[in-house]
């Protein structure tokens, strides 16, 4: 019975008005998946930011676990040269890491080569498609 109705509701149904259904319908299934998708990334967010929060707290621990075995070091070098050569000891240690830090990290910047595949291909956009370009 069901199918006479709908075969008799689209026989005097207008196109018109059979294209307006299909988009409305079509209208609230993407306002259905854009809400779903804020929703997923709502939850997705949430996790990254606790997650962000605990390499935050081992970040600060590891940096405490590291300045107190530097004043164990410094303690320990103490009892054979004295503290303030042994102070001098573990700061040029540093300083070295620190330098060899700093040239690694200077080589990797200067390997960043950006987009230049984008770049060249956005050169290739002619004049008349690009924003107040002439028409």
């Amino acid at each position: 019975m069901s199918d006479s109705s709908a075969s008799d509701r689209a026989g005097s149904t207008s196109l018109g008005n059979l294209l307006s259904g299909v988009s409305q319908d079509i209208s609230t299934l993407f306002r259905q998946e854009v809400e779903l998708a804020k929703a997923e990334l709502t939850e997705s967010a949430k996790r990254a930011g606790k997650g962000a929060g605990m390499f935050g707290g081992a970040g600060l621990t590891g940096l405490f676990a590291l300045l107190f075995l530097s004043i164990a070091a410094w303690w320990a070098l103490g009892y054979l040269i004295g503290n303030a050569w042994s102070g001098l000891v573990v700061a040029v240690v540093y300083a070295i890491v620190a330098l060899i830090l700093f040239l690694r990290g200077r080589a990797a910047m200067k390997s960043v080569k950006g987009a230049p595949k984008t770049v060249d291909s956005l050169k290739k956009i002619p004049e008349t498609l690009k924003p107040g370009g002439n028409s």
